[in-house]
């Protein structure tokens, strides 16, 4: 299916993240782990979107090949602080002739140097008018079980925002976290507020510990402590590290699909290997791990 909307409405999704290289070697690895990730079927894929458009060609240019070439459902992600309304209008015609049908919008981070750039939107309900105006996409919002990191700790004014922003959308899709209970919170509070659009939760499998504590703290994610003390316990064997961070991961895979999620979305940070391993401990797919 085209369109991850009906993809969701069909049933449990399973999809992967990458982001767009910065060099021809980077570019090699990633078109290995796509045709690595390729047999376990996913139902789509998204691309990342740099800040203030630094990367407004690769990404097209990637999910544009992903799906015309490779024959996999993508998706863009866009961000529209430091773009004029035209700039975005643009892209998303390219994205609609090319044959692109789905749409992460996203506020995004503002680049150092934001007073050199327009200031036309400034938020994701904003580009979400803009891109129903353009085309019949699907439309994927940004969710923050944690609380979204501009939110200032107000949750009731966090979820009421977030409430609205997945009314005008046709799914979500979490910041990663670590433990199930953030996630099952956020949408007991969303359905308290009358919210029924599908939210899938973010999965990134934790390899590099140190790197992906750097990730949580810029995204506004908690590492556990329990967490860090099992990573802590294994810090010097990054083999060891792994086969923690694959183990946790599967856990909470596990005790989200026990919970009737409406699918996963996996940040592979561009590698297969341990979301391969994920997928096979869940018997989700084909699984076979080598390399």
């Amino acid at each position: 299916m085209a369109k991850i909307r009906d993809s969701l409405a069909a049933g449990q999704t399973f999809s992967f993240e990458f982001f767009p290289p910065k060099s021809d070697e980077a570019a090699r690895d990633l078109e290995k782990t796509i045709g690595e990730l390729q047999p376990l079927d996913p139902s789509f894929v998204s691309v990342t979107y740099g800040a203030g458009g630094s990367t407004r060609e690769r990404t097209r240019d990637i999910v544009v090949h992903i799906q015309r070439d490779l024959g996999i459902t993508s998706m863009a992600h866009l961000t529209c602080i430091a773009h004029t309304r035209e700039q975005l209008a643009d892209l998303l015609v390219e994205y609609r002739e090319a044959g692109i049908d789905n749409i992460l919008a996203l506020a995004g981070d503002p680049p150092q140097d934001l007073d050199d750039y327009p200031r036309e939107l400034t938020f994701a309900t904003e580009l979400i008018e803009l891109v129903r105006e353009v085309g019949d996409f699907s439309v994927g919002v940004a969710a923050h079980p944690e609380l979204h990191p501009r939110s200032g700790g107000d949750r009731d004014l966090d979820r009421r925002y977030l409430a609205a922003k997945l009314a005008a959308a046709d799914f979500g899709i979490t910041q990663f976290f670590f433990e199930a209970e953030p996630y099952l919170r956020m949408i007991d509070e969303l359905t308290a507020l009358g919210n029924d659009t599908p939210v899938l939760p973010g999965i990134i499998p934790v390899t590099n510990a140190k790197q992906v504590k750097r990730f949580a703290q810029l995204a506004g994610a908690d590492f556990p402590a329990g967490l860090a003390e099992r990573f802590d316990a294994v810090a010097n064997d990054p083999t060891e590290v792994r086969k923690v961070g694959v183990a946790l991961a599967t856990e909470l895979c596990q005790t989200l699909l026990d919970e009737g999620v409406p699918g996963i979305h996996f940040y592979t940070l561009n590698r297969s290997t341990a979301t391969r391993e994920i997928y096979a401990n869940l018997g989700l797919g084909l699984g076979a791990v080598g390399g």
